[in-house]
C-alpha cells in the first residue's frame, strides 16, 4: 500500500546517515505485510559537516574523515560547487512515503518533504523489521500521522490495497496488539 526506505548498510537495522548513506532499502508496507521491493546502492561519501558523527556508534564514526582543514583549503573548498550527493537518492526514493535514518541534515529533510517524502530520525540500531510492525500496525489502526497522511494519498490515487500475496521476499507483520502477546 505504502512504500517505506530505511538507510540501512546490513538490511536488519537503521544504521546510516541519510546524506552518506550507500544502501537504502525500500519495502511496500500494507496492514499486516511488507515485501521487499529494491535495494539501491550508491558511492559511500564521507561526511564533513559539523554533524557528521551525530547518530552515529563509535564503529562508525571511525568511518569518518575529520577534516581539519587550512583557510587556504577552507577557501578552495567554499569556491568549488558541492557535489550533490542527495539526487540520486531522491531520484531512487520516488514513490516513497518516507524513509528511516539514523541521522537526517536540515537541507536533505527540506528536500524530501519537498518531494512528498516523510524524514524519520531513529536511533541507531532500530531494526528494520520493528519499524515495519509499526507502520503496518498504524496502517490498520490509525496513530501515525504521516501514515494517514500517505495512506489517503494512495487511496486518492486509487492505489486500493490489494490482498497481498506471500512470497519468499515478504514478512508476515502485526495489525493489533494482541499479535504482541
Amino acid at each position: 500500500m505504502i512504500k517505506v526506505a530505511f538507510a540501512s548498510n546490513d538490511r536488519v537495522n537503521v544504521n546510516l546517515h541519510f546524506g552518506a548513506a550507500d544502501t537504502l532499502v525500500v519495502y511496500d508496507v500494507s496492514p499486516g505485510y511488507a515485501e521487499l521491493l529494491g535495494v539501491g546502492e550508491f558511492v559511500k561519501v564521507n561526511m564533513k559537516g559539523e554533524n557528521r558523527f551525530k547518530a552515529l556508534s563509535d564503529e562508525q564514526s571511525a568511518d569518518v574523515i575529520d577534516m581539519q582543514l587550512s583557510a587556504e583549503e577552507l577557501e578552495r573548498l567554499a569556491a568549488k560547487p558541492p557535489e550533490d550527493k542527495v539526487i540520486a537518492k531522491l531520484d531512487f526514493l520516488d514513490g516513497c512515503s518516507a524513509i528511516y535514518a539514523a541521522s537526517i541534515g536540515t537541507s536533505s529533510i527540506k528536500r524530501l518533504i519537498m518531494a512528498g517524502i516523510q524524514p524519520i530520525i531513529v536511533g541507531t540500531g532500530q531494526t528494520i523489521e520493528d519499524l515495519l510492525n509499526e507502520v503496518s500496525l498504524a496502517l490498520h489502526c490509525g496513530g501515525l500521522s504521516w501514515v494517514e497522511r500517505a495512506k489517503a494519498r494512495a487511496e486518492r490515487a486509487a492505489l486500493a490495497p490489494a490482498v497481498p500475496h506471500e512470497s519468499a521476499g515478504g514478512l508476515r507483520l502485526i495489525t493489533s496488539i494482541e499479535e504482541l502477546e
